[in-house]
């Protein structure tokens, strides 16, 4: 694991409230509806990378998908969303604890793949290589990728981290020949503090 990244992120998510924090989402709305759209069935596996302190998975357990997963690399921000959502639930939810670009996940594992705001703090191109490694190798054929980034017009540094940002076509590049874009839509997102920030999300199919 690279312990300088969970350092800073264990520092971000013991430092203040997760709701006070730039990318905070009451409900995750965009992710919803293109999860909606994919057509998993409630039973599917999904998987949410840097899924963290995200309301995601309230919002995802309370539309009645019953196969959820939630992965970071700060023990934190997971700790967050297990004590927001309390025993009972949580119990019900596979927390992993983990830097996705070095993560053991099973082969054809799920069904839908979700990442809002991982994949633009990868900087360097062998980092992203094994994030999409990672993708392929657990992403169902016939599956879904919904990776959300900063659009080219969005921040260029984010919690004190230099971004890659990107462009539908620019995005769709990345995870290679085994992926294919579907649909991209834009995203402004208001923050806590009241400034907006432009995302772009792109969906992609596994083939």
């Amino acid at each position: 694991m690279n312990e300088q990244m969970k350092h800073h992120w264990e520092h971000v998510y013991g430092s203040r409230p997760a709701d006070s924090m730039s990318w905070f989402q009451e409900h995750a709305s965009p992710s919803m509806q293109l999860i909606g759209e994919t057509g998993a069935d409630l039973n599917a596996p999904i998987i949410d990378i840097g899924g963290g302190a995200s309301r995601l998975v309230d919002d995802l357990h309370a539309a009645g998908y019953t196969d959820l997963t939630v992965m970071d690399v700060s023990s934190a921000a997971l700790e967050v969303a297990k004590d927001r959502l309390g025993p009972e639930i949580a119990d019900t939810i596979t927390w992993i604890e983990a830097d996705i670009t070095e993560a053991e996940l099973p082969s054809d594992a799920y069904e839908v793949w979700h990442d809002r705001a991982v994949f633009h703090f990868l900087t360097f191109g062998q980092e992203r290589k094994r994030y999409v490694e990672r993708m392929r190798n657990s992403v169902r054929h016939g599956g879904w990728a919904i990776i959300a980034t900063f659009a080219e017009d969005g921040p260029e540094r984010c919690s004190g981290l230099p971004v890659v940002r990107y462009r539908p076509d620019t995005l769709s590049v990345e995870p290679g020949g085994s992926f294919i874009l579907e649909k991209h839509v834009r995203d402004s997102h208001m923050t806590p503090s009241g400034s907006v920030q432009q995302f772009v999300y792109c969906i992609f199919r596994r083939l």
